[in-house]
């Protein structure tokens, strides 16, 4: 069984369940668990923000593989702001999130109950600028666009301010907007730059709209560490190891089918109502290494973003207490050395 709750109506996210859900879409076997002792529970709630494919496109997609590895009643619990989705944090709403890396350790220097478990992939997101702004640098003194403050976006952008040497804090003028209206301020240079995520970032390129200061999938160093991060709610790890592994590979399992089956994956998605342009889907697709999971080390990403947070004033723990304190890296270590490629 599969439910929702909040903000997606129950005839799009049916709608979309069963054409993902169908037997055979993702091509996998059903047996992979088998030697397994059975989930502590066969009950788990996925919670996301709805808004972005990289992340909650990905869970949505996962539901036939969850079902495989032993949970019966699924639920996926979608939230529609940042101030939403951090509270269902707090309140151990759900068992599994993703998010950006970034802004899990916010939450978690903020008192979410919450673990890092693995890392997803790197990228998938464009900073945008107007034509005074080359580089990262150029960005002080300058107007930036957010959707809201300490979003992902917001997060992000002060961890790349933080990494040239420019304090988010008071060298750069912040306002907050819906991205349509970013979009429109700054192709008439009232703001100088925007973050933008999958599928709007592919949107905008299409429309010539601003220039794509910073690709996170190209430039280094940020294509150097990964971006979307599965997260536990803490004392559902402690309590229920095996339905967390379990979780967790079912996840990696869909990652993989998503790098081979971009143009099916971005059909299933437009057909369900989940967005609505099926060549920006399948571009962000395409841009997105899913696979990365294996190749990059959570560990690197959460020391790397941590220092930046840091530096930003963004967070007091160092990167040390955050890693001792809020990562679990045993069942990627497990899944690693069973899912080679």
């Amino acid at each position: 069984m599969t439910t929702l709750h909040e903000s997606w109506s129950r005839r799009e996210f049916v709608g979309g369940l069963a054409l993902a859900g169908t037997a055979g879409f993702l091509g996998l076997r059903p047996d992979v668990a088998g030697g397994e002792p059975p989930p502590e529970t066969t009950k788990l709630r996925v919670l996301f923000r709805r808004g972005n494919i990289c992340q909650s496109g990905l869970l949505i997609l996962a539901e036939e593989a969850l079902h495989q590895e032993g949970f019966t009643e699924l639920q996926y619990v979608v939230k529609p702001t940042v101030a939403e989705y951090f509270q269902a944090l707090i309140s151990g709403e759900g068992d599994i999130s993703m998010q950006f890396s970034a802004s899990a350790i916010v939450y978690m220097e903020e008192g979410a109950p919450i673990v890092f478990l693995a890392g997803a992939h790197v990228g998938c997101l464009y900073l945008f600028g107007t034509d005074k702004v080359r580089a990262i640098r150029d960005l002080k003194g300058k107007t930036i666009a957010v959707p809201a403050m300490r979003s992902s976006q917001h997060v992000f952008v002060a961890s790349m301010l933080a990494y040239v040497g420019i304090d988010p804090r008071k060298g750069v003028n912040w306002v907050t907007h819906p991205l349509a209206e970013s979009a429109r301020l700054l192709t008439e240079g009232k703001v100088d730059a925007l973050l933008a995520i999958p599928p709007e970032a592919q949107e905008l390129r299409a429309k010539r709209i601003g220039h794509v200061v910073v690709d996170t999938m190209m430039d280094r160093p940020w294509s150097s560490y990964l971006c979307c991060v599965p997260t536990g709610y803490r004392d559902f790890v402690r309590n229920n190891p095996v339905a967390t592994k379990r979780a967790l590979r079912g996840i990696f399992r869909t990652a993989d089918v998503l790098d081979r089956e971009r143009e099916r994956v971005a059909r299933v998605l437009v057909d369900s109502g989940y967005t609505g342009n099926y060549d920006y889907a399948l571009e962000a697709l395409k841009d997105i290494h899913y696979g990365g999971w294996r190749k990059y080390a959570p560990e690197d990403t959460v020391r790397f973003y941590a220092l930046r947070l840091h530096e930003a004033g963004f967070i007091k723990s160092n990167p040390k207490k955050i890693i001792a304190q809020g990562t679990d890296w045993r069942f990627f270590n497990e899944l690693k050395k069973e899912l080679k490629g």
